[in-house]
């Protein structure tokens, strides 16, 4: 990977491309110093067209400060001209060569993903997976993902001047998985499931830790509030926060919610480094169990 090293108060940054089968996807590699947990792949919001590394500069680096992991923003292709699985496959390319530049780097292969929005979704489908294929996985860290393409919740109605509104949602759907999508997704090279939507999943048990966060003016907070639910059922260790009076796309921004405490991203970042520091100190043990909600 070509980069070009920039410094950012304690936070350095590099701009590159990790190698894929037929394209180069643009990352940019956020590096806190001195001490690092592990690293975090992060795919931006959008609506799966409009995703930028150069518009999410400032998140990314907040993440990386706030987590202390090695924050990897990558690219993803666009839709409508790349559809599902194009997006899906990006993620798991820049996981896959995440861990191997840390094995490259003498730092243990600790790996966890996110993103924010339509880059949540991609995040919670690269998770269900690595859980499919029995590769590692550290953490989920879920920015307000919308999660069902007929945008039928509640909270879209209740809040039906709020963005993004359920037309906008399921024309974003659309040009993401096209009008042809398989029922419960698509196929890859080595046989398994390529998931558009998490929801497309038979199972949920095995998967790892979620973090989630998600505003109480967002039109989505119903889809992850069920998800979290649905995956603190299978047993899987679930974290989630909901912003008092914090709109969609939160994450941009570093703005307190009402009455004070960390910012949605700061949150995030903390919450994060905590789930990888109680790895560190038991590895050999399963995590607990735990739901946490409110602001």
């Amino acid at each position: 990977m070509h980069v070009e090293p920039i410094g950012s108060r304690d936070i350095g940054w590099q701009a590159g491309h990790v190698p894929a089968l037929t394209h180069a996807i643009p990352v940019r590699v956020y590096r806190p110093e001195p001490d690092r947990y592990g690293w975090l792949v992060w795919a931006p919001g959008g609506s799966w067209q409009a995703a930028s590394v150069e518009l999410w500069h400032d998140a990314s680096t907040a993440l990386a400060r706030a987590s202390r992991c090695t924050v990897v923003t990558l690219g993803y292709r666009l839709a409508p001209r790349h559809r599902h699985p194009a997006q899906l496959d990006d993620v798991l390319r820049v996981l896959e060569w995440s861990r191997e530049q840390a094995a490259r780097e003498g730092e243990p292969p600790v790996a966890a993903v996110g993103g924010d929005s339509a880059g949540g979704t991609l995040a919670a489908a690269a998770a269900l997976v690595l859980r499919d294929r029995g590769e590692p996985l550290a953490a989920q860290v879920l920015a307000y993902p919308p999660l069902d393409p007929t945008c039928t919740a509640r909270s879209y109605a209740r809040l039906p001047d709020a963005f993004p509104s359920a037309r906008r949602m399921r024309a974003a759907w659309r040009a993401y998985l096209g009008p042809d999508r398989p029922r419960g997704g698509v196929r890859g090279a080595d046989g398994g499931r390529l998931y558009g939507t998490p929801l497309d999943a038979d199972r949920f048990e095995g998967l790892a830790p979620l973090i989630a966060a998600v505003g109480e003016l967002d039109p989505v907070i119903d889809d992850v509030t069920g998800y979290a639910v649905r995956l603190g059922g299978a047993g899987n260790q679930v974290s989630l926060r909901t912003f008092p009076a914090t709109p969609h796309a939160a994450l941009l921004g570093d703005d307190p919610p009402p009455g004070g405490g960390p910012s949605l991203r700061q949150w995030l970042g903390t919450e994060l480094r905590a789930v990888l520091a109680a790895g560190r100190r038991r590895p050999e043990q399963a995590p607990d169990h735990q739901t946490h909600s409110g602001s």
